[in-house]
């Protein structure tokens, strides 16, 4: 399906919770984290899981996209689940699967169960999970966590979740419960507004970062760590001053505010946690597909930057860490996307564009995303069917001091990590 309808017969708990009824109740045995949001979910949950981890607990992790091999989105303690573990949770779902013929789970409720599955199996303390698309209708609402987060929330999945901010805040506050505190990133005015309204009518407490959470961000450079950000955070149960971001933006130090709101409400919960095991874990993030460096020869750069909030945020933290002399963008991304927001914010960083499409049945045709680069920004760009033909164009364009940076699409950055990889492979 080319584009699947957001409402109750294509998304529904009642069918995630049939399914999960069949299989025992999984998601009832561990305690969790739910974060929804636009931008920075996997982000924010891994510097939780990890700083979790490091405090002792097991800490299981759900994210997507995969970018590589579909076992990435299920991990524990950063151990993804192994092929022997995978193939048996799926073999132990399929049965159930069938049985509920008429009214079939959909891949992401399949998966979500798997993972539920494995956490059980691992005997995890804590579950960090990430919802899929929107909040209110996904098959990870099923949770009733111990706290939830909304990362920042833009324009994204219009289609489904509605064209204004104010609609997509309001799926994505689906997810409150009631007494279940909520720690949220820094949002616009219309966004704070919708989600203090749901947090009202769900009796939630909520806190946002820089109001009822002092939290602020700098950008600096030292011999130590180069271009990087710090955040301070304080609350009256903690006090985190001036720590180093491990993920390189300043958007990833508003996502380390929220992941630090988390680990604070958790402790206000009565949760036991170490600041300084908790900072600890912190420093050890490393997130494949955000702001990567693939190649040094030539320099090539990925980041899954999939919305227009989300490429603007891309080419600041380039233009803050990076140094070079020009920079060619690869881009590619599925046709539901906004692609005049996305092209007006890489023209502010890119010297040259190559269109290419995704490995995906949604993906955008190149040759329309350059007449609308042409026609919203008055620049010629080139055309490349595919992300091979379109690096062999990039990279006869660059020298030593340029950076090639691909992005639009986990898809594309995906492909583009196996694609270097191999060709590393065949070069050794």
């Amino acid at each position: 399906m080319t584009r699947v309808g957001y409402n109750h017969t294509n998304f529904n708990l009642s069918r995630m919770n049939r399914l999960l009824a069949a299989l025992g109740n999984p998601h009832r045995e561990f305690r969790s984290i739910h974060i929804a949001g636009t931008k920075g979910k996997g982000s924010t949950a891994s510097m939780v899981a990890h700083m979790l981890s490091n405090c002792g607990y097991t800490v299981g992790l759900f994210t997507s996209p995969h970018l590589l091999d579909i076992r990435e989105r299920i991990a524990v303690d950063g151990e993804v689940i192994t092929e022997a573990e995978f193939t048996r949770l799926v073999a132990r779902v399929e049965p159930v699967v069938q049985k509920l013929a008429g009214d079939n789970p959909t891949f992401f409720e399949i998966l979500t169960a798997i993972g539920f599955l494995h956490f059980v199996d691992k005997k995890v303390t804590m579950a960090v999970v990430e919802a899929g698309l929107g909040g209110r209708l996904d098959s990870t609402n099923v949770l009733r966590p111990e706290v939830c987060a909304i990362t920042s929330i833009s324009l994204d999945h219009v289609q489904q979740l509605g064209g204004t901010l104010d609609k997509i805040a309001e799926e994505k506050a689906g997810i409150f419960k009631n007494g279940v505190p909520v720690v949220s990133a820094p949002q616009t005015r219309e966004v704070k507004r919708t989600l203090r309204k749901a947090a009202e009518r769900s009796n939630t407490p909520i806190r946002f970062a820089g109001d009822e959470i002092e939290f602020s961000y700098r950008f600096e450079s030292s011999r130590l760590f180069g271009p990087h950000t710090r955040v301070s955070l304080t609350t009256p149960h903690s006090h985190f001053e001036h720590l180093h971001v491990p993920l390189l933006g300043e958007h990833q130090a508003i996502n380390c505010g929220v992941a630090l709101g988390l680990i604070d409400a958790l402790k206000e919960r009565g949760f036991a946690i170490d600041d300084q095991k908790a900072m600890e874990g912190l420093a050890k993030v490393r997130l494949p597909g955000r702001m990567e460096i693939i190649c040094e020869d030539p320099r090539i750069l990925v980041d899954g930057a999939h919305n227009a909030a989300s490429v603007e945020a891309l080419m600041r933290a380039i233009g803050q860490n990076i140094s070079y002399d020009s920079m060619v963008v690869i881009f590619g991304c599925q046709g539901d996307k906004d692609v005049p927001g996305m092209i007006d914010h890489i023209r502010l960083g890119a010297d040259k564009v190559i269109f290419t499409s995704v490995k995906s049945p949604r993906s955008s045709d190149p040759n329309d995303l350059a007449a609308a680069y042409a026609e919203r920004c008055g620049k010629m760009s080139q055309v490349a069917p595919n992300l091979e033909q379109a690096l062999a164009i990039a990279e006869r364009a660059v020298g030593r001091e340029d950076l090639i940076c691909i992005t639009g699409s986990f898809y594309l950055v995906g492909e583009a990590k196996r694609f270097i990889g191999k060709r590393k492979g065949k070069r050794s």
